[in-house]
């Protein structure tokens, strides 16, 4: 029995001093204290010798706006809902594409079925190649997380990151543990450089 505890006591220690430092990393992170880090691009051209290409995209689903009274989120199903990126101290908040979504579960794990709002996010950026710091943060979640990449001279790059949403507490079943829903607000992150987990 002590064998089960103590994992599960670190893995909670760990989940809470993460949610405990993303309000500060958010905070941090807000501002640019650089300017020269990445160019957007609305157009890819050829890529100049010692830079690369990263287009950064992330597709999440909310509940909409006025669902719960007591919601300390007055973002949600809004406009005003955004994705916070910082690349090495530069900062640019991304304002989604937002659309009505209600789609029927695909399975019973399916954690975005049901009505809400769909967001799709997107940014092309262009940066000297090499080794790169990350902060992606929704402050209206007060969520953020932080990774290291390496960029190749030349190289088109795709950063995706995925939702990880909350636990659907009370629609749990036998042998269904761990379903999630988007109504239960977004978590974090599953962070991909082209592909791959980071």
């Amino acid at each position: 029995m002590k064998r089960i505890i103590l994992p599960a006591m670190i893995a909670a220690v760990v989940i809470i001093s993460g949610c405990a430092k993303s309000p500060a990393l958010i905070t941090a992170s807000s501002t640019s204290v650089r300017s020269d880090v990445f160019q957007e691009l609305k157009d890819g051209g050829p890529i100049p010798l010692g830079y690369a290409d990263l287009r950064i995209t992330s597709t999440l689903k909310t509940h909409k706006p006025g669902i719960y009274p007591y919601d300390k989120n007055k973002a949600h199903g809004t406009t005003d809902f955004m994705l916070l990126l910082n690349i090495d101290g530069q900062a640019v908040r991304i304002k989604g594409t937002a659309s009505e979504e209600n789609i029927e579960p695909r399975s019973l794990r399916d954690p975005e079925a049901g009505e809400g709002i769909r967001y799709r996010f997107q940014k092309n950026l262009r940066l000297k190649s090499g080794a790169h710091r990350v902060v992606v943060a929704i402050p209206d979640e007060e969520i953020a997380d932080e990774r290291e990449f390496n960029l190749v001279e030349g190289s088109n790059n795709s950063l995706v990151l995925e939702p990880m949403y909350g636990s659907a507490i009370g629609k749990q079943r036998p042998g269904f543990y761990g379903l999630t829903s988007f109504s239960e607000g977004i978590k974090g992150f599953w962070v991909l450089l082209n592909g791959k987990p980071m």
